[in-house]
């Protein structure tokens, strides 16, 4: 096994070098409407893609906050860029927990093959001999121009009368769907979250992952990826690859913040911006909210390792609070860069600029169904309270 504090430290080192690279392409990959080919070719040559990729298919296995950590780097300069690293990257992580003859079709011939995903239940599923007929359209699958393959989720319907529904993530090769080019959109144009569709196409049963397999922890992959990583909550894993480029991009706005306004004097009243209390209030409160999502982010996933190293599962009330704790973090870099942008003039009007660049990105991100704290402060609280959760997508 190569050494993982290397690996560790060459990621890291090689995502601070990519931050002033994507935020120079930022504007050309929001024209394009997904990543470049340079930028993509940069992640793979950086390894990022294989950071929760099983050994077994040229992986490293490194913990989930080491992921995070290069996703949230490589966020301040391009938070597009890091969201569809998040998403993809994630998949590779997943796809371990799958049955492995469904990992030997995706990565059989190359192990850098990524896979995109839409997990909204509007699939139509039929039963078939040996799996399911698939059909349906999907919407905002992240960098699927960039996949051979795709995750999509549906509901099956029970085998007997009166039973429950068994939501899947169906694996499905780029031969059996289309790519609905529609992704027109105020912020995350790079991601190119493209419509998906699928014309009853045979999934076999192995290449299905129930969801219910991912909240027991007990995958059938388990049986040959056997890191504590991959006994990890699939709902844990998934949502803060949708909310911490967030926190990302937001360090970015922070340092343009800082850049932008250190030496500016206000055009109709000269007053310095540096001494303006509320550019300072915005600042600094706009810093706190990095540290504190970071810290939680972290602290986490710590402990959701620690669990997994010693075979405990997480108990309901800690999945349910973690689960909060990740809606709430593009909510909170919204307010905040909402109040950079308010208080650094009016040139961050332009969409050039890199703070509107950042506004916009992350209030598209808090758009996402899994970015919107309502439901799941209530579930927190009723929980809390007793009641049993409403969720399982923990």
């Amino acid at each position: 096994m190569p050494n993982q504090d290397l690996i560790r430290q060459r990621l890291a080192q090689r995502a601070r070098e990519l931050v002033p690279v994507l935020r120079e392409c930022a504007p050309q990959a929001a024209q394009l409407g997904q990543l470049p080919a340079e930028t993509l070719q940069a992640f793979h040559e950086a390894g990022f893609f294989r950071i929760l990729q099983p050994a077994r298919w040229g992986g490293y296995e490194l913990e989930p906050k080491d992921f995070f950590d290069v996703q949230m780097t490589l966020a301040e300069g391009c938070m597009s860029s890091a969201w569809v690293l998040g998403v993809i990257a994630i998949h590779n992580w997943q796809l371990a927990l799958f049955d492995d003859r469904a990992a030997q079709d995706v990565w059989g011939d190359d192990s850098s093959v990524l896979i995109s995903s839409s997990y909204m239940p509007v699939g139509k599923v039929e039963r078939v001999d040996g799996g399911f007929r698939l059909s349906g359209r999907w919407g905002f699958s992240s960098g699927s121009k960039h996949c051979q393959w795709a995750f999509l989720g549906a509901l099956v319907p029970p085998a007997e009368a009166g039973g429950a529904p068994d939501y899947r993530t169906f694996l499905v090769p780029r031969s059996d769907y289309q790519i609905l080019d529609n992704w027109n959109v105020m912020g995350l144009e790079a991601t190119g979250s493209h419509d998906v569709l699928v014309e009853s196409a045979f999934v076999p049963e192995y290449r299905t992952h129930r969801a219910l397999d991912g909240f027991m922890q007990n995958s059938p992959g388990n049986a040959v990826n056997t890191a504590p990583l991959f006994r990890l909550p699939f709902g844990q894993i998934f949502v803060r690859a949708v909310s911490s480029a967030a926190i990302g991009a937001l360090q970015g706005a922070v340092d343009q913040f800082v850049t932008h306004n250190r030496a500016r004097v206000g055009v109709n009243d000269g007053r310095k911006m540096l001494q303006d209390p509320a550019a300072q209030t915005a600042l600094a409160n706009a810093m706190v909210c990095v540290d504190e999502c970071k810290t939680v982010l972290l602290r986490n996933f710590e402990r959701m390792f620690a669990a997994a190293q010693q075979a405990e599962p997480l108990d309901m009330q800690a999945r349910v609070k973690m689960r909060y704790d990740s809606a709430l973090v593009a909510d909170k870099c919204a307010k905040a860069v909402a109040e950079l942008m308010f208080n650094s003039g009016a040139s961050t009007i332009f969409r050039s600029h890199a703070i509107n660049r950042a506004f916009r990105d992350i209030h598209t991100g808090r758009a996402h169904v899994a970015n919107n704290p309502a439901k799941y402060a209530w579930n927190l609280g009723g929980v809390s309270m007793g009641q049993d959760s409403s969720d399982f997508f923990l």
